[in-house]
């Protein structure tokens, strides 16, 4: 296979700090305005800036093994990467004094200097691979870090099994039911949801819990959520969710839907079910939170309390929240008592919570090692539930198939300390459910 030469945009190495060795045996050019722009996030305290300094640390060690100007190779069995600058090979349409067309003109110039090879510039920033295809140069997306090939192949934590009629009517009577491997045609996950069809008779069904193939099917019974705070299942899923949310020995939960399915309302009222319920205290404080964006930016200029400072980014849950209470006083003597708290995913790390369940929302717009970072944070006790929706996203770094959101489900789906639903139908109000459909 012929070598290819790629020039990469600032945003693919902000995305992941070790795509110099994404490459294979190509070429890698690298702008010295990429390596301009890579500074300015270098002090940035979330992905995007330890990125900044793990690529710096990167080249730095290069650099000490030869020329960065005349090229070297990366590795053994890789190819060469050469820092270029800026050329006046550019359309006269183009200003020169915009850091993306300074970015597209060493692509434009290697291509004029090498016509036999493919010379391609890697930019997660679709603009950029816009303007690159109008100059005639080729131009791809970063997708090395992406978890999956498509969001449509996203885990959904759902299947369909086909069963014998007597399979169901047993499983009804209460008896403990197997499946048995050989005989699904699926692949299945722990804690997947089933909808068991009856093979001869369509119509007769059953939905139930895979936990593994030694361990019987968990019934679900739509009654054992009836009186979570007034906020009832109205459809499948969000008996699939709540079945999760109460279950103990789950400690990590992802919900994915588009708005108004009810994720994050169902999240809050299990919350707050298990924190402030009449029955047992499951746990000492609800933690909610959401990004930031864009990430790292410091709050603390924001005059208030850490909530009022977070109100902004938080209106979602606090909407639900007094969607549930239904009482603002009350809503605030639950602040006031620690007995709900709002947290910055800035200053999450290094902390060690226990004993709470924690709600991160618009987890999509995390990335994979943000992710990390605050499961890496939970203690004992501790019940985490991620919410997102994979379709809108905000933060330039990531998209459907790489985000951090993403990433967990698919990471987790193996294991038994996780669940996954995905929302499939809007509740929020008919208008709310017709426009995420047409517009």
């Amino acid at each position: 296979m012929a070598k290819k030469t790629y020039v990469i945009d600032t945003s693919v190495f902000l995305s992941d700090a070790n795509a110099l060795y994404r490459f294979k045996n190509n070429d890698i050019v690298i702008p010295i305005k990429v390596l301009e722009e890579i500074d300015k996030h270098k002090k940035r305290q979330d992905s995007v800036g330890f990125n900044a300094r793990l690529i710096i640390k990167h080249l730095d060690a290069l650099r000490t093994k030869g020329s960065l100007s005349k090229g070297l190779r990366i590795g053994k069995g890789m190819g060469i990467i050469r820092v270029a600058k800026a050329s006046s090979d550019l359309p006269k349409d183009l200003d020169f004094n915009v850091a993306d067309h300074q970015i597209l003109s060493v692509a434009f110039h290697e291509s004029k200097e090498n016509e036999r090879r493919k010379v391609i510039v890697v930019s997660r920033d679709i603009n950029m691979r816009v303007i690159a295809d109008s100059l005639g140069l080729l131009s791809e997306d970063y997708e090395t870090n992406s978890i999956v090939e498509d969001k449509d192949k996203v885990y959904e934590g759902f299947a369909e099994v086909l069963v014998d009629d007597e399979f169901i009517e047993r499983f009804y009577e209460g008896e403990d039911m197997f499946l048995e491997e050989a005989s699904v045609k699926v692949k299945l996950y722990p804690n997947q949801f089933l909808l068991l069809i009856s093979s001869s008779n369509p119509k007769k069904s059953a939905i139930c819990r895979f936990l593994e193939f030694k361990s019987p099917l968990k019934s679900i019974n739509v009654k054992d959520y009836s009186k979570s705070w007034g906020v009832v299942p109205r459809n499948k899923e969000q008996t699939f969710a709540y079945d999760l949310l109460f279950d103990d020995d789950i400690p990590l939960i992802s919900l994915i839907g588009r708005a108004g399915s009810g994720k994050t309302l169902m999240a809050i009222a299990a919350g707050l079910e298990q924190v402030l319920g009449f029955g047992e205290r499951k746990y000492k404080k609800i933690v909610v939170s959401r990004p930031v964006q864009p990430m790292g930016k410091d709050i603390g200029f924001l005059p208030g309390t850490m909530e009022e400072k977070m109100l902004p980014w938080l209106m979602p849950i606090h909407d639900n929240l007094e969607f549930i209470l239904g009482n603002k006083h009350k809503f605030k003597s639950y602040f006031e008592q620690g007995l709900i708290e709002v947290e910055a995913l800035t200053y999450i790390r290094g902390r060690s919570i226990s004993n709470a369940f924690i709600i991160i929302d618009e987890a999509q717009n995390l990335t994979a090692h943000e992710v990390k970072t605050i499961i890496t944070r939970v203690g004992e006790g501790t019940k985490v539930i991620l919410t997102g929706d994979i379709e809108q996203i905000d933060n330039i770094y990531t998209n459907e198939t790489s985000n951090g959101l993403t990433y967990a489900i698919e990471k987790f789906k193996d294991s038994e300390l996780v669940g996954h639903i995905t929302f499939k139908k809007g509740e929020r109000s008919k208008i709310a459910t017709l426009a995420s459909k047409v517009l």
